[in-house]
């Protein structure tokens, strides 16, 4: 989930680094050893934008793509974790770790000598498309209202739901028994050290993640991504600073007239007919479900995501009615 700071003032917007406002996505290379939370730190305090936040946890040792979140793109959260992503990952098999990564404490040791290229390969083929996944004790997954990891470590365990995810592709990079490096895309949700638990269980030797990397984020990618120690000069950075319109690309954009813009604004729903698509019309959903929209003005100014056509109770016209006001 996103961390939100309280929100800025004035002076902030009036000295902020980028050129068309501080509202956006900040596309961050995470190094390891760094926390999600220690990155948006660092933001704070390198840009002087105090509403700062991320959109999908990395673990301390995992490194890549960290969306950061700043002024009014903490309001986007929801929107990006529902993106998938894509890893750079490398299996260690012949031990099994209370993590599943190789920063926890080793359960099991066994010998991989038995172990060919074959029976890697043929077992890699199982994990593709939709597959079962128990979340890890050591995550922020909540039961009961306390995250699975504050149980974890007072040694305690407890039962947890499988959940579907799904692995769009998943490619062996090299294989170097006991490592296995490996490249996947897969939905929100999806725990990559979980997945090399379950391939070294499947293989009958144990498995934990040795290393991973975040190359993708939705259309966020690691060669876009700036690093920590440039973010002083981030408004000079290459296609690391994203707009709120540019990151939300992925809905159909429609524009309001002046009058309604001003209702929009306060979160006002507006009824159908006055909404005029922006480019080419998209085909619509079945009859009440709407479809997610970008609400702009007629200068082409990000005001709102919205959803329409929608039919509220008591009314005979469809209407787009706002779910994030951003104007």
């Amino acid at each position: 989930m996103a961390l939100l700071a309280p929100c800025m003032d004035h002076s902030e917007i009036n000295n902020s680094p980028f050129p068309q406002g501080p509202h956006g996505v900040l596309i961050v290379n995470k190094p390891d050893g760094w926390t999600s939370h220690d990155v948006v730190q660092r933001v704070r305090t390198v840009l002087g934008i105090q509403k700062v936040g991320h959109a999908g946890t990395l673990d301390p040792h995992a490194t890549g793509v960290l969306p950061v979140l700043i002024g009014k793109g903490t309001k986007i959260a929801q929107y990006l974790l529902d993106w998938d992503k894509e890893y750079s990952a490398v299996l260690q098999l012949g031990q099994k770790t209370d993590t599943q990564d190789a920063w926890g404490t080793v359960l099991e040791e066994r010998s991989c000598e038995s172990l060919s290229e074959d029976d890697v390969r043929s077992v890699f083929t199982i994990f593709q498309g939709e597959i079962e996944q128990v979340p890890p004790m050591y995550s922020a997954v909540k039961v009961g209202g306390q995250p699975l990891y504050k149980k974890a470590r007072k040694g305690q365990t407890v039962e947890r739901q499988a959940k579907t995810v799904v692995i769009h592709d998943l490619q062996i990079q090299r294989i170097a028994i006991p490592e296995v490096s490996f490249r996947v895309t897969c939905s929100k949700g999806t725990y990559v050290r979980t997945l090399c638990d379950d391939i070294g269980a499947r293989l009958g030797v144990g498995g934990h993640l040795k290393w991973l990397q975040r190359r993708r984020v939705g259309p966020l990618r690691i060669e876009q991504a700036i690093g920590m120690e440039s973010l002083q000069d981030v408004s000079q950075g290459e296609g690391a600073w994203w707009s709120l319109d540019r990151a939300l690309e992925i809905f159909p954009a429609v524009e309001v007239n002046n009058d309604d813009a001003r209702k929009v604004l306060h979160g006002n729903a507006i009824p159908w007919n006055r909404v005029e698509w922006v480019g080419e019309k998209p085909g619509l959903p079945s009859a009440g479900e709407g479809m997610r929209v970008r609400v702009k003005n007629t200068e082409g100014s990000l005001l709102a995501l919205g959803k329409g056509p929608l039919l509220q109770s008591g009314q005979n016209v469809p209407v787009l009615v706002l779910d994030t006001v951003l104007g």
